[in-house]
């Protein structure tokens, strides 16, 4: 299946139970991912078939109990056998999804690693394919969670496993990149599961308010209710606009995506509990009983805000990650303000610029002629919006340099800005 057809079928699962996507998410989207994208012809041919077809189920290890979003920072290791046919791994992970199920396991240690100039040691991430065939992997029973109950999640450990050499991922050092791109590719999926949940909750929700009728009238008449679900129609059109927009980038072989796949995730996984809560309060007391099913939406919902990279966290990567651009125009611009006969274009361009936007001349309705008709008077707002923006982030580098890293009130400013223009 290429992105979008993935996309589609997540979507008709996220439509139905959470819990049964998060199983195949584990599995798919991040399970065997890293072997899809930085796997070995040879790595590839051993397990892909396999997992494909469902015969063996695969898990993504990583988070441990000092190690949630700081990667960096994880205890499991892996040291080289004395032959160095093996690597022999110990430690434990924690809150994995298949983890008491799975047969492969995509693990992430800390190996040493040396520097072939220096000589020097130093520990590193590196990624594996581990089997649970291999001997030493065991798991605890599965947790009691608030919500996805129907998935498996447990605790793994490892215990002296040997893993041959050869099912080191992306090559041994470069484990936190082989994450990084496993996560980013893997959560365009979470935006077209949400979209089908919120389809569901929206169906359930108009069905309710067609059919109740209070103070003589049906509810659906009452311009409040029609609000509620004007806007419930709206964040979720949203929602899965993004959810194929990020699949389609992927599909046309484009690798630049991780920020808009960030910004899908966190928008959907809010949007979708914003749609659920206002379903419930549509429904009001039938919504709060486990009869229609909302209750146990809500519940399965809050876990997305947290996994796959939290909200917050994801936040401050599509900040700093998008204000790096900025910050490169400016280093050229002091370089060629130091150089200004040379220079002498990009000067001119740039006080042109500037003193356009002193005089409140903005760079026009440059999406005009994209877009439909009706949408010109949107696309203009959404022009001013990219040009104000533009001037808030050169202002908060200039004041702040490079401590804007650690400004992360106004950080999560710039995000939301960046997430709300993007929607």
């Amino acid at each position: 299946l290429n992105n979008t057809q993935y996309a589609r079928l997540t979507e008709i699962v996220g439509g139905n139970d959470l819990g049964v996507g998060i199983f195949i998410g584990a599995h798919q989207s991040i399970g065997f991912k890293g072997i899809l994208l930085a796997g070995t012809p040879e790595q590839k041919e051993q397990y892909l078939p396999k997992l494909a077809s469902g015969e063996e189920f695969a898990a993504f290890a990583l988070t441990e109990p000092a190690s949630g979003s700081d990667a960096g920072s994880i205890k499991t290791r892996a040291e080289l056998s004395p032959d160095g046919k093996h690597w022999i791994m110990n430690g434990a992970k924690i809150w994995i999804s298949n983890g008491g199920i799975a047969e492969v396991f995509t693990v992430f240690a800390k190996t040493p690693v040396t520097d072939e100039a220096t000589g020097t040691v130093t520990e590193k991430v590196s990624a594996f394919i581990v089997e649970r065939s291999f001997g030493g992997v065991t798991n605890g029973p599965p947790e009691k969670k608030m919500g996805i109950k129907c998935s498996n999640t447990a605790e793994v450990y490892f215990e002296n496993t040997p893993v041959p050499v050869e099912n080191v991922l992306g090559g041994i050092g470069n484990g936190f990149k082989v994450a990084m791109q496993i996560l980013n590719n893997g959560r365009f999926g979470m935006g077209a599961a949400l979209s089908g949940t919120m389809r569901t909750v929206i169906t359930k929700a108009a069905e309710h308010a067609t059919q109740r009728a209070q103070f003589g009238s049906r509810i659906d008449s009452y311009g409040a209710i029609q609000e509620k679900l004007a806007r419930m129609a709206m964040i979720h059109y949203a929602t899965e606009s993004m959810a194929y927009m990020v699949s389609g980038t992927m599909d046309r072989g484009y690798d630049d995506y991780q920020l808009e796949a960030a910004i899908s995730k966190i928008f959907a996984s809010e949007a979708a509990w914003f749609v659920t809560d206002e379903g419930i309060q549509i429904l009001g007391g039938n919504g709060y009983m486990k009869a229609l099913g909302l209750e146990k939406v809500m519940r399965d919902l809050r876990i997305f805000r947290i996994f796959e990279g939290t909200n917050d966290i994801l936040r401050l990567f599509v900040a700093l990650t998008g204000i790096q651009y900025a910050g490169g125009h400016l280093r050229e611009l002091q370089k060629a303000v130091k150089d200004p006969i040379s220079n002498f274009g990009v000067v001119l361009g740039e006080v042109s610029k500037r003193a356009k936007g002193g005089l409140g001349i903005g760079p026009g309705n440059s999406l005009a002629d994209k877009v439909h008709p009706n949408l010109v008077d949107s696309a203009a707002l959404v022009c001013k919006s990219v040009d104000q923006f533009g001037g808030a982030v050169e202002k908060l580098l200039i004041k702040h340099g490079k401590h804007i890293v650690n400004e992360q009130f106004l950080l999560n400013r710039l995000a939301n800005a960046t997430i709300d223009i993007y929607a």
